[in-house]
């Protein structure tokens, strides 16, 4: 049995503990949360013991789930390293590329699984479109949403961009050559609506569009290749592929995977990985690429 304690039970951490509770092979051990009623609450849902200082619950915890605010991800993370304990650290993996550097050079030397916290890789109409993505030449991302203050402590980059960036990285594996970007602060002190032109170094191209100013919510990724256009609806968990057939017709297929919570796909990849000591499907080194991007795109438009 594994035990796994949660750092952080807010809105993210909570769903963490609802899913560990329900799964086997594993024990929910403890949660933390710097405000006691939250994680006395959590804790006598889920059935585990409740901690305010995180620290109490290294020494009972095989691995630990980080999802507490970005700005204290690279402190809970380096100690929990440092106790030589396996990290699933929610996105984005750090506020600075030093951090994650850091943490990726400690993980490294003690031989610890790091995951980050990209929960779109493992939708299943990602995991499903994949096998139809074949040398894409343009990507177009939408990933927009009604104001709530969760989340607002981060730049729209970070918050809800850096989905998409992982994803398009992912699904070329070729680096980022250059970024043009637009965006602006409208309701908050961090950029609230944002805009990228990314040229990859293969010569793919994607525009990505990110925003918390919206009257609705939608996660959509277009990809567009030679003789089709295979359209990724996020929230809804399907696939819609417009494609060219040999006499020329253009014909439309709706592809509605099985659903799968990805949440519980994410730690069923990271239990997996901290017992067969196997890297994780999104590993720190991603994280980092992801994290990097996204970073660049907030300079650029806060330099204008």
């Amino acid at each position: 049995m594994l035990n796994i304690g949660i750092i952080g039970v807010g809105y993210l951490g909570s769903h963490h503990a609802r899913v560990l509770s329900e799964m086997e092979d594993v024990v929910l051990i403890g949660v933390a949360d710097v405000v006691k009623e939250r994680a006395e609450s959590i804790a006598s849902r889920y059935g585990c013991r409740p901690f305010r200082d995180f620290r109490e619950l290294l020494p009972l915890a095989d691995a630990l789930i980080i999802a507490t605010p970005t700005k204290t991800h690279y402190e809970i993370a380096l100690q929990c390293l440092r106790e030589n304990k396996d990290i699933l650290v929610e996105k984005p993996f750090t506020s600075t590329l030093e951090e994650a550097d850091h943490l990726i050079e400690e993980g490294l030397k003690r031989e610890r699984i790091i995951q980050v916290g990209h929960l779109e890789r493992f939708n299943t109409a990602v995991t499903e479109a994949e096998r139809f993505i074949d040398k894409p030449s343009f990507f177009e991302s939408t990933r927009v949403s009604p104001f709530i203050t969760r989340g607002t402590d981060v730049d729209i980059t970070l918050d809800l961009m850096i989905h998409d960036i992982d994803i398009i990285l992912t699904l070329t594996q070729s680096k980022v050559k250059e970024i043009y970007a637009t965006g602006a602060k409208v309701l908050t002190d961090t950029l609230d609506v944002a805009k990228a032109w990314l040229q990859m170094e293969d010569g793919t191209q994607a525009l990505i569009t990110a925003s918390r100013l919206s009257e609705e919510k939608k996660r959509i990724l277009r990809i567009f290749q030679n003789s089709a256009m295979i359209q990724i609806d996020y929230q809804k968990t399907e696939i819609t592929i417009y494609s060219k057939n040999s006499r020329g017709i253009i014909e439309k297929e709706i592809i509605i995977p099985s659903y799968r919570e990805p949440l519980r796909e994410e730690l069923l990849d990271f239990i997996n990985s901290t017992k067969e000591r196997k890297t994780p499907k999104v590993n720190a080194i991603q994280g980092r690429e992801a994290l990097r991007v996204a970073l660049e795109i907030s300079r650029r438009i806060t330099n204008g």
